[in-house]
């Protein structure tokens, strides 16, 4: 029996609905428990759980810019607010760490735990290859030890790091010395970094200090393409390296094909998915969304188009490597948003990148009126302004 085949608009139902971008989720799960004389702690605990449960869910939100994850969550979760998050970070119950794509990803401490043995081979590959000839000589796991320990006497910025090193190997660059530690010992950022309404320096130290527990060696690749299809898929194998970083992972789903859907689409290829993975119908009404910048929506597929063309790709994707936010116009990429602010007003400044209705502008401008309250609730004006279509 062939599978069937998806269209690219079911591809973005689907994508839209594990991303949370169809409705929604509640910031506090329901409670089947009755109310008490605790409920004011017991419905913090519930926001701070359910935001992690997200977290873990998306599988982790890009983060290499320090505030993207709080407008991702915003985007995702109905009264998200700005404390929610940080207070984890300061909690340590959620990390920020290099992972997927050898990139800063925001995780929770029990995913930053699994997740980064796994990945060890990205951040291998990506040092091999950035820094390869500048190591040479050096013994790589007497590096990891020396810099760990550095990291682990107290946390430091990656130029810190150099220095520190350059005595034992000057012969080699101390910007060398600081990301080789960076690929073999797992470093999360410490707050204040990344702390809403805070500013920090990106201070390192290894996981397993901040978080006082080992990495999880039981992890498993089979575990992580779950996971991956459970937030992205139906995808190709091709779609999971590139949200990875990994290769080779065809010996790794092939032996998964029992307890996996298979389908086509429209270009033939295979993808897989979850066999009870919710796939809405592909006429399903998908809301106005601002989805953040450098969001995992747009870069966790080798094939985009189930989110974003290729002409607005080029459009959006930037040559500096910054990717702004996005504005999702009937399910597709259509645009993309900034906020200016000044002491007398914050605008929020949207560049279309084809004609939208005056209905979906009405859409746009009312999503971000409502982002607006969110990052800037003091500005004592709020404007939504669209630029003209960009070429």
């Amino acid at each position: 029996m062939s599978p069937d085949v998806l269209s690219r608009q079911a591809l973005n139902r689907a994508l839209l609905g594990r991303q949370l971008l169809l409705t929604r989720a509640p910031a506090v799960a329901a409670d089947p428990r009755p109310p008490d004389a605790n409920s004011p702690a017991r419905q913090a605990e519930a926001r701070a759980e359910q935001v992690i449960t997200t977290i873990e869910h998306l599988a982790g939100l890009q983060a290499q810019a320090p505030f993207p994850p709080y407008y991702g969550l915003w985007s995702r979760l109905a009264d998200f607010r700005p404390s929610d998050l940080a207070g984890l970070l300061l909690d340590r119950r959620v990390v920020r760490i290099a992972l997927m794509r050898g990139t800063i990803h925001l995780v929770s401490a029990r995913d930053c735990l699994m997740l980064r043995p796994l990945l060890q081979p990205v951040l291998d590959r990506a040092l091999s290859a950035t820094y390869g000839p500048q190591l040479a000589g050096i013994s790589l796991s007497e590096l990891a030890t020396a810099g760990r320990t550095l990291a682990e006497d107290r946390p430091r910025t990656f130029s810190e790091l150099g220095a520190l090193l350059s005595p034992r190997w000057p012969a080699h660059s101390p910007a060398a010395l600081a990301q080789g530690v960076r690929a073999l010992v797992p470093l999360v950022q410490v707050p204040p970094r990344a702390v809403w309404g805070t500013a920090g320096q990106a201070l390192h130290t290894s996981a397993q200090a901040w978080l006082a527990r080992p990495l999880d060696e039981r992890a498993s690749l089979a575990e992580l393409v779950r996971r991956y299809l459970a937030a992205f898929g139906p995808a190709s194998v091709a779609d999971l390296q590139a949200w990875s970083g990994l290769s080779r992972l065809r010996e790794i789903v092939d032996p998964l094909r029992p307890g996996l859907r298979p389908f086509r689409d429209e270009s033939g290829r295979e993808l897989f998915d979850l066999p009870d993975a919710p796939r809405p119908d592909p006429d399903t009404r998908a809301p106005v969304r601002l989805a953040a910048e450098f969001d995992n929506l747009l870069l966790s597929h080798a094939d985009r188009t189930r989110i974003i063309s290729e002409p607005n790709r080029r459009r959006l994707f930037t040559r500096n490597g910054v990717i702004p936010g996005a504005v999702l116009v009937r399910g597709f990429v259509a645009g993309s948003w900034r906020i200016t602010a000044t002491s007398a007003a914050a605008v929020l400044v949207v560049r279309p990148f084809e004609p939208i209705t005056r209905r979906d502008q009405a859409a746009v401008a009312a999503e971000g009126q409502r982002l607006l309250r969110f990052a800037r609730p003091d500005a004592p004006v709020r404007d939504v302004r669209f630029d003209p279509i960009a070429e």
